[in-house]
């Protein structure tokens, strides 16, 4: 990780203040590093950085919260299917203007483009 991505986790309190060099050096502990990973993987799976705060919460306690995460997971299930809809939606209208543009005799007129200039109450109504 970068410095001021560590200062950034600092700030938000992601990261205890690790103890510093006499030259003014940060010194993570085997804690800290591992917390950094967590929040990297957390990320990595689309964990939004106040999703990894609620998560780390979940994991701070004497017993974890099982329960906590799960429901956090199922809510990023959710919103990755339906980000996955949206795209798939969004490749449908891509493959008719692909098409649109194949099936084009028009010289000098894109069938795509003139649709994209359209106001977008008319396109809507396609």
């Amino acid at each position: 990780m970068n410095p001021q991505t560590l200062r950034y986790y600092e700030r938000r309190g992601l990261l205890p203040p690790p103890d510093r060099t006499p030259s003014g050096y940060r010194e993570f502990d085997e804690s800290a590093v591992s917390r950094m990973q967590f929040i990297k993987r957390a990320q990595s799976v689309g964990f939004t950085l106040a999703e990894v705060e609620t998560l780390l919460h979940l994991s701070a306690g004497r017993q974890t919260d099982c329960h906590g995460a799960r429901a956090l997971a199922e809510v990023k299930i959710a919103e990755l299917d339906q980000r996955i809809r949206d795209l798939r939606s969004v490749r449908r209208l891509l493959d008719q203007f692909v098409e649109r543009c194949d099936e084009s005799t028009e010289p000098g007129r894109c069938p795509m483009l003139a649709e994209l200039s359209e106001p977008p109450v008319a396109a809507a109504r396609r």
